[in-house]
């Protein structure tokens, strides 16, 4: 889980708290992701913190108080989540995982089949239809909704979809092999959707998972209020 950046589109909202430790109807937006994963059977956590660090440690701790186990690791370098995810190599060991970005909300039903789904594919990105994504990564498939490309935040003129990247994956430990090969990007970033596409271009299976019911990227104060006005 990622949840080690400030989130500056928030504005004075986050001066004292990470982005993912906002509170939507009085519990922090992480507290939902770790719950809804629990009831999936995801019993193992391991957290990415960065930006006031301690207010995410004090908070969940070891995890025992929800039934879980927690570890933590610190992002230094705020140098994208390309190179962010290398944190849990050893945590993740040989076994297949599911990350998220500790922004994004959604039915806790979509972490069932994302957990039903691992032991079938190579890795899984879950999409959402006809959001903007020039706001965040268009994810193109084939027929068979498998990835065939995806590409971060297109401007206009450069190829879009309808599918918009929502923010949860499943992967096998073989996405390491990719994310160790990364450059930075225009953006100066290294890229996780970058590994990605290389994955889908070394020939693995990457699956498209389209999310139903509520989902929502906590970006900015706007979006925030409407999700605590519901």
């Amino acid at each position: 889980m990622l949840a080690a950046g400030r989130g500056t589109r928030m504005r004075d909202l986050t001066s004292d708290l990470p982005k993912p430790m906002l509170r939507v109807r009085g519990k922090p937006v992480l507290a939902y992701i770790i719950e809804g994963l629990k009831v999936a059977g995801v019993s193992d956590f391991f957290i990415v913190v960065g930006w006031r660090a301690d207010v995410v440690r004090d908070y969940f701790g070891d995890g025992a108080r929800f039934g879980v186990h927690i570890e933590y690791a610190t992002q230094v370098v705020q140098d994208g989540t390309g190179k962010v995810v290398e944190l849990a190599k050893s945590f993740v060991g040989s076994e297949a995982f599911i990350l998220s970005y500790g922004d994004i909300l959604v039915d806790a039903e979509n972490y069932l089949r994302l957990v039903a789904m691992t032991d079938e594919v190579e890795a899984i990105a879950s999409v959402k239809r006809d959001e903007d994504c020039s706001k965040g990564g268009a994810v193109f498939v084939n027929d068979q909704f498998e990835l065939t490309d995806l590409r971060e935040k297109p401007k206009p003129g450069e190829p879009t979809s309808c599918w918009y990247n929502a923010g949860i994956y499943a992967f096998r430990p073989s996405i390491f092999e990719y994310t160790a090969m990364l450059t930075p990007s225009p953006r100066g970033e290294y890229e996780l959707t970058d590994a990605i596409r290389e994955l889908v271009v070394s020939g693995k299976k990457v699956q498209a998972l389209e999310l139903t019911g509520m989902w929502a990227d906590v970006r900015d104060p706007e979006i925030l209020a409407q999700l605590n006005q519901m």
